[in-house]
């Protein structure tokens, strides 16, 4: 059987490219490496009766339009905004809470600095005015060089928004893609917990340092969504992040969609500069008109594509695309909730996310351990306990615990006498330091551990398809962004072959839950479709 579209791997922009195409009437199959659909947004038990969201572990980035569009809702999709966005416990035993509003964060500011409460409202005007462009674009196909008339039609379509922004907003739209984040808040504050409550934005899921140029963006990118029509917020979802992709699949399925699991690609099947289907593990061919892969470029590209297939400038263009986040990922069932030393009884800072990285000095120093290293002799560690909101998750007096930790080299730097290191013998002794962090400001939580998995860079890769670790599918930075993400005159979700399109992460607007490119994607292969969308590519 021949199928119109044919999408490798059922993470959830795979499956909401899916839903589209069915929706239009195309003939659709996901094949997915493993036993599960959801890619990293899935719930598992990974100790006798402890379930958890195993590596994705948090929304606010899923677009309205695909929640909408899907009804996820009418099938159970909830989300339970945090009572306050962050709280981040500091190093002379005091703590500052993120959230919960402006008046009420100002209020928390001012203890550390009047001015910095002050200044707040501008702040968060700046970042928002700045926001709203991106999440009009987020919905958008960027600009494809090539695409003749189309490039300029898009163009000057999605520039208009960005040239009719009074010019105080369009520096703010410069600082933010080219500053690193200690220059961009260091315009905007004084104290070093607020730049810390802020910067760790900065560094979620990028390998570098808030010094690093371009980090600034990255700090944007994670306050353009929104959890309940509230923006800028997050959520738990109930039932974990795999309740939002087991919801989605089934919305596919009775769509029409066929999902294939446990079905491993080996190589995506080409004919005359053409993708025709694929070839699994197993033996199985497929064809299909068109082939969409929802993994990253670097594993498409590198793994799934015979080079001869796709010509040496563009094999080494895709050589140099950056991946690598730095992310080590710990789910620990817990006996009781951690005790923090410095607001020790429950409370709603267990309901947010709990930052342990006090400083952007300390995040800066985290990056240069890895460096060195391989991974922060003190991490930066956020700690969700979603079980707080949600008790279908652990048994009655138990606790989940979600560490998303950095930073950790995606490839483990030589030992001094030059051995080769693999994570896979040193994950123990990098989890240790993770749960060492923890202790040091919560004083009991190892022996309150009664079970965990941990995922280094290299078992995120193995798990999941993350090359290098990256939960991004490729670093957020200028020059992997909007029409170069992945690579300039592939930008618009169509790959170098006929036939081949990309509708993951690894193209605009980026990583996170969003749906986005999914949506993206499958607006462009039905356009692909209409002799008009042929014309004017052409024009």
């Amino acid at each position: 059987m021949k199928y119109d579209a044919l999408i490798i791997g059922a993470g959830h922009n795979g499956l909401v490219c899916a839903f589209y195409l069915a929706r239009a009437g195309l003939k659709v199959r996901i094949v997915e490496r493993r036993d599960v659909v959801g890619g990293a947004a899935v719930t598992e038990e990974f100790h006798p009766g402890f379930r958890n969201s195993v590596a994705s572990y948090t929304v606010s980035l899923l677009q309205p339009k695909v929640i909408a569009d899907m009804k996820l809702a009418d099938h159970g999709y909830r989300v339970i905004e945090r009572p306050i966005s962050n709280f981040l416990p500091q190093p002379d035993g005091g703590y500052l809470k993120l959230g919960g509003g402006l008046e009420r964060t100002q209020a928390e500011f001012s203890r550390f600095s009047t001015a910095d409460a002050a200044a707040l409202p501008a702040y968060y005007d700046a970042l928002e005015n700045v926001a709203e462009v991106l999440r009009d674009l987020a919905l958008q196909s960027p600009p494809n060089i090539g695409d003749g008339l189309k490039t300029l039609i898009d163009g000057a379509r999605q520039g208009r928004r960005l040239a009719k922004m009074p010019i105080e907003q369009q520096r703010d739209v410069l600082d933010l893609f080219v500053k690193s984040a200690r220059s961009f808040l260091d315009g905007w504050f004084e104290s070093e917990a607020v730049k810390a409550a802020f910067g760790f934005d900065a560094v979620v899921g990028n390998y570098a340092s808030p010094d690093t140029p371009g980090s600034a963006y990255v700090l944007l990118h994670h306050v353009f969504g929104e959890v309940n029509g509230k923006k800028g917020a997050w959520g738990h979802s109930v039932g974990g992040m795999g309740a939002i992709t087991r919801i989605m699949a089934k919305v596919c399925r009775d769509a029409g969609v066929e999902i294939s699991l446990e079905a491993p690609v080996a190589r995506v099947l080409v004919d005359g500069g053409k993708a025709v289907g694929v070839k699994l593990e197993g033996g199985e061919e497929i064809a299909a008109d068109v082939v969409i892969a929802n993994v990253g470029p670097k594993l498409l590209y590198e793994r799934m594509i015979d080079p001869a297939d796709l010509g040496p400038e563009f094999v080494r263009r895709v050589r140099g695309f950056k991946a690598g986040s730095g992310t080590f990922r710990m789910n620990v069932a817990l006996s009781e909730l951690p005790r923090f030393t410095c607001l020790p009884e429950p409370g709603e800072h267990h309901q947010s996310g709990i930052i342990l990285a006090p400083t952007l000095d300390y995040m800066d120093q985290a990056f240069i351990d890895a460096k060195a290293h391989g991974w922060s002799k003190a991490p930066i560690v956020e700690m969700l306990i979603p079980s707080t909101v949600d008790d279908s998750l652990a048994p009655p007096g138990g606790h989940v615990a979600s560490l998303f930790c950095q930073q950790f080299a995606p490839v483990l730097p030589p030992a001094p006498d030059g051995t080769r290191r693999d994570w896979d013998a040193e994950e123990d002794a990098a989890a240790d330091a993770i749960i060492d962090t923890v202790e040091a400001a919560a004083p009991g939580f190892r022996a309150s551990i009664l079970g965990m998995t941990k995922l280094s860079p290299k078992g995120l890769e193995r798990t999941f398809g993350l090359v290098g670790g990256d939960i991004m599918h490729g670093n957020m930075s200028l020059d992997q962004l909007w029409s170069a993400r992945p690579v300039l005159g592939n930008g618009a979700y169509r790959g170098p072959l006929k036939g081949l399109y990309m509708c993951g992460a690894g193209t605009h607007p980026g990583g996170g839950v969003t749906g986005a490119p999914g949506h993206n994607a499958a607006r462009e292969v039905l356009a692909d479709r209409s002799l008009f969308g042929r014309l004017l590519r052409r024009g």
